[in-house]
């Protein structure tokens, strides 16, 4: 790479950070306070035996639906009970409908992509709320709590949606510990949050002053925004030259004629659902976004290894959960084919084995991985490996969005 070229390389970088440093900042210090309000809101609804019931009709909006269920049902947080929920999409038809079928009053309904969907998000959230159940919106959609992030980048609004929703499901469970403070019973099934009380250093164990703890929780919820916000950057400066040459591999693979396949698991899998959103729509991210030569990014050919549940549970029951995308990988891959692995951990047997397969078939590997790495960094079971320094997995999968959405820019 020339000189001039780094050096443009690094003010593009730099202007990705600054954006994203500065409406991380804004928005929730603008935020916080209502975050800390509607937390305590679900609680009650929680507790009344109420449900999370997501809405998403977009590819980008799907995949947030699938995260923030999966985040409340499968705790990834030892001590964090377990909260009922689920994702309804565009597979199981009009939102509407699926709402006039499945909500009922004491559920909490959240709606992703509204104002992108012809008023379907809207549509579903009026059904909900005419229904009596609490109603949360990242758009205009006539919900009762609507949270806008103010900034022209698709990517970085979708960024911060995600920061605001992981930070929903960790507080919430603070008003668990201050029974006190919820109106109706305790959820019947799951554990006490008080082996997780570590996560909330604001907290007084014995508070049972409602303002008192709604202040707490608002001043955690700031702290988890700053630390979001510096993990982002650092992600993206330590790994600067790795997404570059990742971005140049990947863009000569979609020059002749590769395609992209994306994997994870849990909450990684719904990154690898947004990766292929991305990929497939073309577009930009919005000001500021930066892609190769400043074009805007076109459509390129991706697939999702944990999108068909039929081929997923066909090889787990079969075979075992190790194989489920490397056999995809067998199916799909083509050398000169790119991978894009995600995982928090960089563990995880099944993402182990398709980067394997990868490399065995000849396609371009990059990792994306949380912690110091783990197997997949210390043992280069990728040709390219991003790693986000950190062992809290919900900043984790945040800053990996921010990873790959900068890939996906870099890419064009």
């Amino acid at each position: 790479m020339s000189n001039a070229a780094a050096s443009a390389g690094t003010r593009t970088l730099e202007a990705m950070v600054a954006i994203r440093s500065a409406a991380n900042a804004a928005f929730f210090e603008h935020e916080a306070q209502r975050l800390a309000r509607l937390c305590h809101r679900m609680a009650e609804r929680f507790a009344r035996g109420g449900r999370l019931v997501a809405f998403g009709r977009s590819a980008a909006a799907r995949s947030d639906a699938r995260h923030v269920a999966v985040e409340f049902v499968h705790p990834v947080i030892v001590g964090k009970r377990a909260l009922p929920a689920i994702g309804l999409t565009a597979e199981g038809g009009e939102l509407g409908a699926q709402a006039q079928l499945l909500t009922r009053p004491d559920d909490i309904a959240i709606a992703f992509g509204a104002g992108e969907d012809g008023g379907e998000a809207a549509g579903a959230i009026g059904l909900a709320r005419a229904r009596g159940c609490l109603t949360v919106a990242f758009g205009p959609a006539g919900a009762e709590w609507e949270f806008k992030p103010r900034v022209a980048d698709r990517h970085v609004r979708q960024e911060l949606i995600e920061t605001l929703y992981h930070v929903l499901w960790e507080l919430v469970h603070v008003f668990f510990e201050h029974r006190g403070l919820l109106e109706g019973r305790e959820p019947r099934a799951g554990h006490d949050a008080g082996a997780s009380s570590f996560l909330y250093p604001f907290l007084a164990e014995r508070e049972d002053n409602l303002e008192q703890v709604l202040e707490d929780v608002s001043r955690s919820a700031l702290m988890k925004a700053r630390e979001i916000g510096a993990l982002r950057a650092q992600t993206l400066y330590d790994n600067a030259e790795t997404l570059a040459a990742a971005a140049g591999a990947l863009r000569a693979s979609f020059q002749h004629g590769g395609a992209l396949l994306a994997l994870g698991n849990g909450g990684s899998a719904t990154d690898a659902m947004d990766v292929v959103a991305d990929f497939r729509s073309g577009g930009g991210g919005g000001e500021g976004a930066g892609g190769e030569g400043d074009r805007e990014p076109r459509p390129r050919p991706a697939i999702d290894l944990t999108e068909d549940t039929a081929i997923v549970t066909a090889i787990a029951n079969d075979i075992g959960a190790d194989a489920i995308f490397a056999r995809q990988v067998i199916a799909y891959g083509r050398s000169g084919d790119a991978l894009l692995a995600l995982s928090t951990s960089g563990n995880s047997a099944n993402v182990i084995a398709a980067l394997a397969e990868g490399r065995r078939r000849g396609l371009v590997t990059i990792a994306m991985v949380g912690y110091d790495g783990g197997t997949v960094a210390a043992q280069r079971l990728a040709d390219y490996v991003v790693v986000t320094r950190s062992e809290h997995i919900p900043r984790i999968q945040e800053a990996q969005a921010t990873a790959y959405h900068v890939l996906r820019e870099l890419v064009g």
